[in-house]
């Protein structure tokens, strides 16, 4: 039986009328399905603005080859606000081997096809038709990473600002809460949406003669798709200037405008990340879902619990640090528990909780104090190449919590399944930390990413060498041998990303023989947009250091890349021959301890008498 939509934000005129509205302030459009949950942005950000008492309405994957999905809530009174969705469109729609993905987890029934390629844009194209003049402001993941000129991985070339092509009014980066509240009180004072400028965290299109007297001035759009030194450069400035302490305004001619970003928005206080996470959500799909085998998402998170935005980590494959930023925003521990019994009353619920975390579970704190009064270092990082010396590394509070979470009645396990930051909980120096995890927040396999073992690989990446892994591993597996628990590492691991050569990658497939570590899956880099390994992969500079960077660029050679990975497959035995040949290490093709894989054996074939 269909469930009601009671409890959710209007999708069409029939839930307007029983909530007795006439219009509604704001059209939310999505990329996504419409889960009510608040790890999904259409619906953090409509719950939020819904909080301050604006009547905001949800279109969540309309059709985009026509109007009608789009003018079912009528003409929204203030703004209609656009987001791609909780991924880029285009890596939504392929892999990295460019091949279109069969499935689309944030789509009803798991099935792809229900977005457009290059989301933002054609919703866009598609609410101007309808409402020619209201304001439209366009957020989420794949809007923030392509504010600037930008390398597009599925078209190989460089675009101009998606502010510019999707022709919106207001781009909003990062995470978008407190924009999106600035902004709606100006449209409701009846500011003109081209007069709102000053909002943190925000992008706006300029003609050029009125840029703040401060602005950092990026190369062109023209100069960076021309010259690739260009880009690494426009790259650097405007990176350097993403700490909300210390950013300033940041200016790229796009050609018949200029974007410009102002700084980024503060951190969020612990009151009002608390307040964003007491919203009213109802926490699963909504019901016109169901008959289509609801929305498998949900699955991941619908008994986790984020505890903090933010990542110190800085890995330069990674877009949280630019979108999230580095300074952790954490909730108080009275808001988690209370969303803990909130699970724990759901339907479903069978006692486990399944994450407490953020984007790495265990950076629950900033990484300084001063961060929260003077922002992220500009000239260093908290733990690349090596913990810095003012890192705060007492993650005491944060195995308190999970502690207090496990007492609570009817709730029999908490694990931690979105990632620990091995370095930082070494870092602490307190075995006993260890043996927490290991003892009441392992559910038989805890998920790590060393990601490489080649000294250059990983210096590129900005993530610790493989000694620290290592000493990682020995750490867990003592503490589980003492537990008497069998529970294994899985380890994250990334073929093909900037800096690999062959050899390196023949060096970490010698690595999981020694560790007898056989993956399942690998991840092959991608390089989406706005990501300092992205800036690598088309410059094959280091943007930060000027330094030239080998860069795998061909799909033959990534595919013998991810082979070595899996040097056991069957499949993937002539590959890794062909590689071991390229770099030059033949001998380890054979049966020896050492070798990868073994040479092809010579059969002997007899041909019939009387055949030529």
């Amino acid at each position: 039986m269909t469930r009601g939509p009671e409890g959710f934000l209007p999708v069409n005129g029939t839930d307007m009328e029983r909530r007795g509205w006439s219009e509604v302030d704001f059209v939310f459009i999505s990329g996504d399905a419409y889960v009510d949950h608040p790890s999904f942005a259409n619906s953090v950000i409509p719950r939020v603005l819904e909080g301050r008492g604006y009547r905001v309405g949800v279109i969540a994957q309309p059709d985009w080859r026509r109007l009608d999905d789009l003018l079912v809530l009528g003409r929204p009174r203030l703004g209609v606000l656009v987001s791609a969705g909780n991924l880029d469109s285009m890596l939504s729609h392929f892999t990295a081997a460019k091949r279109p993905r069969s499935d689309d987890p944030y789509s009803p029934g798991g099935r792809a096809g229900a977005r457009p390629q290059r989301a933002t844009m054609v919703y866009c194209n598609r609410a101007r038709e309808a409402w020619k003049d209201t304001p439209l402001i366009i957020g989420g993941v794949e809007a923030s990473l392509r504010r600037f000129a930008h390398y597009d991985y599925w078209s190989d070339s460089v675009r101009r600002s998606i502010l510019v092509d999707s022709k919106a009014d207001l781009l909003v980066f990062g995470m978008g809460e407190k924009p999106v509240l600035e902004i709606a009180s100006a449209l409701s004072q009846g500011v003109p949406v081209n007069q709102i400028r000053g909002v943190r965290g925000t992008c706006y299109r300029s003609k050029g003669g009125d840029l703040p007297a401060d602005a950092v001035i990026l190369p062109s759009f023209e100069e960076a798709a021309r010259d690739r030194a260009a880009f690494a450069e426009a790259f650097r400035l405007q990176y350097l200037e993403q700490d909300p302490f210390r950013g300033r305004p940041v200016a790229q001619d796009q050609g018949a405008w200029y974007v410009v970003q102002n700084p980024p928005s503060m951190p969020l206080s612990t009151e009002e990340m608390d307040r964003i996470y007491d919203l009213p959500y109802t926490r699963a799909p909504h019901p016109m879902y169901d008959e289509r085998g609801g929305v498998p998402a949900i699955e991941e998170v619908r008994f986790s619990i984020t505890a903090h935005r933010g990542c110190f980590g800085s890995c330069s494959f990674c877009s949280i640090s630019s979108h999230q930023g580095r300074i952790i925003q954490s909730r108080s521990d009275g808001s988690i528990l209370r969303e803990a019994r909130i699970l724990s009353g759901l339907p479903g619920f069978k006692g486990y909780i399944h994450d407490v975390g953020g984007p790495t579970a265990n950076f629950h704190t900033p990484s300084c104090a001063a961060q929260l009064s003077r922002g992220a270092c500009s000239d260093r990082e908290c733990l690349w190449p090596g913990p810095c010396p003012g890192l705060e590394t007492d993650q005491s509070g944060y195995f308190s919590l999970l502690k207090k979470i496990r007492s609570l009645p009817g709730v029999k396990k908490v694990f931690v399944r979105s990632g620990i930051r091995y370095d930082h909980l070494l870092a602490a120096r307190d075995p006993g930390l260890v043996r927490e995890l290991c003892e009441h927040h392992v559910s038989g396999q805890l998920k790590v990413a060393p990601e490489h073992v080649s000294p250059r690989v990983l210096r590129l990446m900005r993530k610790p060498g493989k000694e620290v892994f290592l000493e990682f591993k020995r750490e867990f597996d003592s503490a589980n041998r003492k537990l008497g628990k069998e529970q294994y590492l899985v380890p994250y691991l990334m073929s093909s990303h900037p800096g690999s050569t062959i050899a390196d990658a023949v060096e970490l497939a010698q690595f999981l023989k020694e560790i007898r570590y056989h993956p399942e899956q690998v991840q092959d880099f991608i390089p989406t947009p706005g990501t300092l390994s992205t800036c690598m992969f088309y410059t094959g500079i280091d943007p930060l250091t000027g330094e030239e960077v080998y860069v795998p660029r061909s799909a033959h050679e990534r595919k013998l890349q991810r082979a070595l990975l899996q040097y056991r497959s069957p499949a993937n035995r002539k590959l890794v021959q062909e590689a071991l040949r390229a770099a030059g290490r033949k001998d380890l093709i054979g049966t020896g301890p050492n070798c990868l894989v073994a040479p092809f054996s010579r059969r002997k074939t007899r041909g019939k008498e009387g055949q030529g």
